[in-house]
């Protein structure tokens, strides 16, 4: 990456050990494609009200040459994203997609269609 990693948290205090896997998932990105310019990650814990437990919300904005790919990962009512790291993985999980259509639009092996 040509920049930083950026990752915040918000409503939550900060943990080497979620920065840590963010950083190791981010790392696995650069595999895929090896010109990512930048990565913010946005780790939140959502306030449900009446509710017990909490929901993680995981935001990835990766930037690339000519495009961002953002993934607001928010869970409306999943609850395996109490688990901070399952949601992480959710996150980069989709982002890793985003990225791998990227990288094959970008290479021609996906058809785009001219307008009519």
């Amino acid at each position: 990456m040509q920049l930083p990693l950026q990752i915040t948290f918000r409503n939550l205090d900060a943990s080497e050990a979620v920065e840590a896997k963010i950083r190791v998932r981010a790392e696995e990105l650069e595999q895929h494609f090896d010109r990512i310019t930048g990565c913010r990650v946005a780790v939140e814990a959502v306030n449900r009200r009446n509710r017990k437990g909490k929901l993680y919300k995981v935001r990835v904005d990766l930037t690339v040459p000519g495009a961002e790919l953002v993934v607001n990962h928010a869970p409306a009512e999943d609850h395996s994203h109490e688990d901070i790291y399952v949601a992480v993985r959710d996150a980069f999980d989709a982002v890793r997609r985003r990225l791998e259509d990227y990288v094959r639009k970008r290479r021609g092996d996906i058809k785009t269609h001219g307008s009519p």
